[in-house]
């Protein structure tokens, strides 16, 4: 593995990835995994950062439907997020022979960690940044205002440069968040079965959601839930803040590696 771009089959789909091979081969592997409208390149030089802070490999790819990887050609069911979780994230581990995991996500990709790791996934922990485990009204609003900002700014052409198929990403997203029947989705009854530690960061300015998650993640969940709320933040804290949430994963990593041992 190199941190060239390469390409592998996961269950029928061509996904794109990149492995950062890290200082110290024993450490956990730090996965990303991206927001809702997200992919490998838009992580920009996050991941490398936060490879040489803790010296650990690092494994960053596009899910499918994003970024390089095969575009999607059906639209996404309403359980795209368990689906993604638990049986796409496993294949993808799998494939790769990845069998010490930290998760790392952001939004989508945040909920997405929660998920594998309720579904009794061997997780070392994990970092969930603007993590949503239940449907929020300005999550709802922040959906609407992308929508317009899809149809009548540059919005579009900027996603159609990122993915293979920007209006599918687009819609693979916002429609099935914007489905009524979506409202209802909510995991806050998985989180007991989340033991790892937990590392819950969020924007005091999130556009997409409240401190409510982190709230109900860290009273939830049965491992230990460090909390951090960044002022001058939205919804991105990796991009926002990016020097204070380097090095709180640093620290977070750290400590697992120290519980781990």
């Amino acid at each position: 593995m190199t941190t060239d771009r390469r390409f592998i089959r996961v269950a029928d789909h061509r996904l794109e990835y990149r492995f950062f091979p890290g200082r110290d081969p024993q450490a956990p592997t730090l996965i990303f995994l991206h927001e809702g409208l997200g992919s490998l390149d838009l992580w920009r030089d996050f991941p490398a950062r936060v490879a040489d802070a803790t010296g650990c490999p690092a494994l960053v790819h596009s899910r499918y439907g994003h970024g390089r990887s095969d575009p999607l050609t059906e639209p996404r069911d309403l359980d795209y997020l368990n689906h993604e979780a638990r049986e796409a994230l496993p294949a993808l581990l799998a494939a790769l022979d990845v069998a010490n995991p930290l998760l790392i996500g952001h939004s989508d990709g945040a909920s997405i960690a929660l998920i594998h790791a309720a579904a009794g996934a061997a997780v070392r922990g994990i970092v969930a940044m603007a993590p949503h485990v239940f449907v929020e009204e300005i999550t709802l609003a922040g959906l609407r205002a992308a929508r317009r900002a899809y149809a009548t700014t540059d919005l579009r052409a900027r996603l159609a440069r990122r993915h293979e198929d920007g209006d599918a990403t687009f819609h693979g997203w916002s429609d099935v968040w914007l489905d009524p029947r979506f409202r209802a989705w909510n995991i806050e009854s998985l989180l007991p079965a989340v033991t790892c530690p937990l590392l819950l960061i969020q924007g005091e300015g999130d556009e997409y959601g409240t401190l409510a998650q982190l709230d109900a993640i860290a009273d939830g969940v049965a491992g230990p839930a460090e909390v951090l709320a960044l002022a001058d933040c939205g919804h991105a804290p990796w991009k926002d803040r990016a020097d204070d949430v380097v090095a709180a994963i640093a620290r977070f990593v750290a400590q697992c590696r120290e519980r781990g041992s």
